[in-house]
């Protein structure tokens, strides 16, 4: 059977394109004059979004005869949200900004009909009133002005006509807020992760502002950001004298070149009631099309994400991975996510067949330097999707530069051909990307968990803000981890309060399952909405959000200040009777109850500092006690072996026991312990087997294994396996899971430093580790010891700076090791190796990098006392600087 390539199938040719752009996006339908929206009045002209309404939104754009200077202000109704401020370019070849000349000006409709794949509402119209004003300046050079006006808010743009090559310098945009008007800022950083503060228009510190920045004219709000912003232009940000309420757009970059005709980004301003911001879509109305035709293979979901329970540790663990995924089956999410640090381990494509086995798909981190050229996409993208990953968590590209948005066309369009999601870290602000590339499910672009202390004030005030313009990857429910600022209750309902395709769960699994509340609210909850609603809420002090998805509703409430309670209207629903299930900080954890309500009622629910609650509501029908919905699951269950390390000598006999236990979702069926040996070793006991183990249960065996008297010295396997069925995939092979115990048999003569005592230790970051690598944090964090490849059972992890002091007592003849830095920092780090005997310095390597062979030290240490490891940073700062003493021996 033939197939359509990845780029016939999901990408439109160009000429597709410009049609579906024509008939679609730019479904322009000229006005009547009789109904014309725009009208001309002396030297400005009026600009009201379709309908005209007295009180609805309004641009007025404005051209001073003398100076050939054009301004634009905002309306709503009588208010004016934005007062008279500069519009135009200054290009390499013209000033735009002053002594233009009207030529001409036409007055359109813009009507529209679209579906997206996440978001706050997935099926969408747009219209709005659309004037093109066509200004002529010196020597003839040409400026358009394109103006749309929509109920929820006016967006501008320039189009620079012609074929050559454009180079814009600056931009004259400003937005003139007046000066009493409150304010929600953050201050600008290339990734957008900085903590927004109220403050006004006009006191606002001098400094540069990011998008999106929230401001409240009397009872109507502003919000003002950008939208349509890809390689042929730059990102922007704001600049601010205090003292003034004018806040003028500043490029990434000096300047910015593209081919002609040039379409600038749309300088937006979402404008209405605190509702009507918070529910816009304007910044993906604005938005070019999908290029993506088929969206079939595009799956929101949530994920089970685990930095946040060990960090780089947990991403180079197998163990912990499979942790994870058993989690995320047996509670219905359908992802999970391995961080930075699984790219030098080997069982990747392993842990993706066991995922798969249980109906989770694998997302995997990489840095975008690995993505930076189109050699290194074309090797990347088909490995990984040839492996089965479902998608990319890219990150730390941290820059609004034209160079890097043009990294972003290019990323974006290869992803999709490979039918990769992505999620974007470290990155720009969502401007309209999730629209035009569907497969783009979240991105961080916000101060989020990871943190570790968000304020509750800035998690009161994202809804109103960043998570305004599109999906905001914040990461909650990391119990675990940082400082907590607010309650459990309002923690869970961020899951409904922040909107994300992409619902990254930080949390631990223990971290789980001590709220049981929590997980059962969390099956249910969806990513992606068919509608939402803001049902009362402030910047900074409290956001209630419902949520609809298919013929239920989901709430959450979050607050930042004391106790009290949330009186909830439910104007929203429809009519009858609804059972309402709260779930909320009880005395003693989480808490659950039943309601049942009409759209006529008002729901009351007590609530901690900074807290809140969560609550999911579906029609009541007899015999119905809860909205909960059938979810697939397996049973979660863990497997371990006990000793999981063991040194010994040729000939004797070590003893191995191994449990298997479900935690969850049970019962377990048709199950199995069996263990493996090296060959050539031999091994007593029998293997274990239950017909059923219950939730709660447990099977356990154990084996004695004896050494051959002539095995050589080194590390070997023995490997528990576990195999079982799961009741709810009738027909489905039997599900396995293995566990190892690590035997060292040890050389005869020679005693390991690992397993002396220190005399004295310290080390950069986090502990020296015996027989591992350094995971920088916790103790046995890392993993194995591995140089260029090469593991090593015995050795020192260690991290710059860092020194080992073992008492020697003259004892010993020879020092051995082999230094450098671990694999597993891929291509970090640099550091300096030394060894000294009492004092003296015995050898030392100089600086070594990632990029240098393992290094050999061989040193006579008869007569030694006291023995010293020492590693010092390379001289670039210190980074990653993982040194590993491998295989350290002491030669008696």
């Amino acid at each position: 059977m033939l197939r359509a390539s990845p780029r016939s199938r999901h990408l439109f040719p160009r000429t597709a394109l410009l049609l579906a752009l024509g008939s679609l996006l730019l479904a322009l339908i000229p006005l009547s004059a009789e109904v014309h929206a725009a009208q001309r009045t002396g030297k400005s002209w009026s600009v009201g979004e379709p309908g005209h309404r007295r009180d609805g939104v309004s641009a007025v754009v404005r051209l001073d005869d003398t100076q050939g200077t054009v301004t634009l202000a905002a309306h709503k109704g009588a208010t004016t949200v934005l007062e008279p401020a500069p519009v135009g370019v200054v290009t390499k070849s013209a000033d735009l900004t002053s002594g233009l000349r009207l030529i001409s000006r036409t007055t359109r409709q813009v009507a529209e009909r679209y579906s997206m794949t996440t978001g706050k509402q997935l099926r969408r119209t747009f219209e709005a009133t659309e004037s093109r004003f066509s200004f002529s300046g010196a020597g003839g050079a040409r400026l358009d002005l394109l103006v749309r006006v929509a109920d929820d808010g006016v967006a501008y743009r320039y189009v620079l006509p012609g074929r050559d090559g454009i180079t814009v310098l600056r931009e004259a945009s400003a937005f003139q807020l007046p000066a009493s008007a409150e304010a929600w800022l953050a201050p600008y950083t290339a990734n957008y992760e900085r903590v927004f503060s109220a403050t006004s228009a006009s006191q606002a510190a001098d400094g540069t502002y990011g998008y999106p920045s929230l401001f409240k004219v009397g009872g109507t709000y502003a919000l003002l950001t950008e939208s349509d912003v890809d390689g042929r232009y730059a990102g922007a940000h704001l600049v601010h004298e205090q003292g003034s309420g004018r806040y003028t757009v500043e490029l990434a970059d000096p300047e910015v070149t593209s081919p002609g005709p040039l379409a600038t980004p749309w300088r937006t301003v979402v404008i209405g009631d605190l509702a009507t911001v918070t529910e816009s879509t304007l910044v993906d109305d604005l938005a070019p099309a999908s290029r993506i035709r088929d969206t079939s293979w595009i799956r929101p979901g949530k994920v089970a994400w685990s930095w946040l329970d060990g960090f780089a540790g947990a991403q180079r663990s197998l163990p912990a991975q499979q942790r994870f995924v058993d989690y995320a089956a047996a509670h219905g999410w359908p992802y999970s996510l391995v961080d930075d640090g699984w790219k030098t381990v080997t069982w990747m494509p392993q842990l993706i067949e066991y995922a798969r086995e249980r109906g989770v798909d694998i997302l995997l981190w990489v840095h975008y330097s690995d993505l930076d050229t189109a050699a290194e996409r074309a090797e990347f993208l088909p490995r990984v999707k040839q492996w089965g990953a479902a998608g990319l968590k890219i990150d730390f590209m941290d820059s609004d530069a034209q160079e890097r948005f043009r990294w972003y066309d290019d990323v974006l369009r290869d992803t999709a051909r490979h039918e990769l999601l992505v999620n974007f870290h470290g990155a720009t602000l969502p401007k309209g990307i999730q629209r035009t590339w569907p497969h783009v499910m979240t991105l961080e672009a916000v101060y989020g968990a990871e943190q570790g202390n968000v304020p509750a004030s800035n998690i009161t005030a994202l809804p109103f803000t960043r998570n305004v313009v599109g999906s905001m990857d914040y990461t909650p429910m990391a119990f675990q981890f940082g400082t907590r600022t607010v309650s459990d209750a309002a923690e869970l309902a961020l899951s409904v309060v922040y909107e994300s395709g992409f619902q990254n769960f930080a949390g631990s699994v223990r971290a789980y399952r001590d709220r049981p509340e929590l997980e059962r609210f969390l099956e249910q909850v969806p990513t992606v909405w068919d509608e939402s609603r803001l049902v009362s809420g402030r910047p900074g002090e409290e956001a209630t959000f419902a949520r609809r998805h298919g013929d239920r509703w989901f709430l959450g409430s979050v607050t930042a200040g004391p106790a009290g309670h949330q009186d909830v209207p439910l104007d929203f629903l429809g009519g009858g009777r609804w059972l309402v299930e709260v779930v909320r900080d009880g005395d003693a954890g989480l808490v659950r109850e039943r309601h049942v309500l009409t759209r006529r009622d008002t729901l009351r629910v007590p609530t901690a500092e900074h807290g809140g609650f969560a609550a999911l509501m579906c029609r009541q029908a007899p015999g119905r006690d809860t909205c909960d919905r059938e979810v697939s699951r397996l049973p979660l269950t863990a497997l371990t072996v006990t000793p999981d390390r063991i040194e010994t000598d040729p000939g004797t006999t070590v003893e191995v026991s191994a449990r298997y236990a479900v935690e969850q979702a049970g019962p377990a069926e048709d199950v199995s312990l069996s263990l493996g040996v090296p060959e050539g070793w031999s091994v007593e006991g029998d293997d274990p087997r239950a017909a059923e183990v219950k939730t709660g249960g447990e099977l356990t065996g154990r084996w004695k294994v004896t050494v051959p008297p002539g095995a050589a010295d080194g590390g070997r396997d023995l490997t528990v396996t576990a195999e079982y069925r799961a009741p709810d995939r009738p027909g489905a092979g039997a599900l396995r899971v293995e566990r190892t115990a690590r035997v060292y048999v040890s050389p005869p003569g020679v005693d390991h430093v690992s397993s002396l005592p220190f005399a004295e230790e310290r080390n950069g970051w986090g502990p020296v580790e015996r027989d591992g690598s350094n995971g920088e944090r916790d103790p046995g964090d890392g993993g194995r010891l591995t140089l260029r490849g090469k593991s090593y059972d015995k050795g020192l992890g260690v991290h710059a700076a860092s020194e080992v002091v073992v008492e020697l007592n003259g004892s010993y003849q020879r020092f051995t090791t082999v230094v450098g830095i671990d694999d597993e920092v891929g291509g970090k780090g640099s550091v300096a190796f030394e060894v000294l005997g009492d004092g003296r310095s015995l050898a030392s390597t100089g600086v070594l990098t990632s990029a240098d062979a393992a290094r050999g030290i061989d040193v006579d240490v008869r007569g030694v006392q006291r023995l010293t490891l020492r590693v010092t940073d390379g001289g670039n700062g210190v980074d990653s600087d993982h040194a590993d003493w491998a295989d350290a021996r002491l030669h008696l």
